[in-house]
């Protein structure tokens, strides 16, 4: 096991990674002033709407979360994919976008970031099948980018991209 200065280190570094940003475009940027008439539109050839992409990872965010610290009760695992992906391309209510989605991934990314600020990165959990906090760190950095892209291209397509 490390010793505990490298640990710090790797805090730094996967407080850096979840963050975002160095050599990806931030959350806030992907979502930033995305057009409230445009959020539901499925561009062709694309499987899905801005909206979808940004339920899908407040969902994931949160399923991860509740993974590494289970509420009372214990992880409750979801049906995938079914329960990771929104059926409607469009927000159910006005508020859906801001004021529940991009407020809890950012409520929840914090939680996470916390836990990884002090939790045992290395020891297995109990529950599943030897996954540790690091690697649920990785997996959500990794998990962001990739549905960041996906934004930033949707954005793109949509004529919408502002660096």
């Amino acid at each position: 096991m490390p010793t505990e200065p490298h640990n710090e280190e790797i805090r730094k570094q996967l407080k850096a990674l979840l963050d975002g940003g160095q050599a990806h475009a931030t959350f806030d940027a992907a979502v930033k002033d995305f057009p409230v008439e445009l959020r539901a539109t499925v561009p062709e050839n694309l499987p899905y709407s801005a909206w979808q992409l940004l339920e899908h990872m407040r969902i994931t965010l949160r399923d991860i979360l509740d993974f590494s610290a289970p509420p009372t009760g214990g992880y409750q695992p979801i049906e995938w994919p079914k329960a990771y992906w929104p059926e409607s391309p469009e927000p159910p209510y006005p508020g859906s976008w801001d004021n529940a989605a991009i407020a809890a991934i950012h409520n929840d990314l914090e939680k996470f970031q916390s836990l990884v600020a002090s939790g045992d990165l290395y020891k297995p959990f109990r529950w599943g099948e030897g996954q540790n906090l690091l690697r649920e760190a990785l997996l959500v950095a990794d998990h962001n980018a990739y549905h960041l892209g996906e934004l930033v291209l949707l954005r793109r397509l949509l004529g919408i991209w502002k660096k």
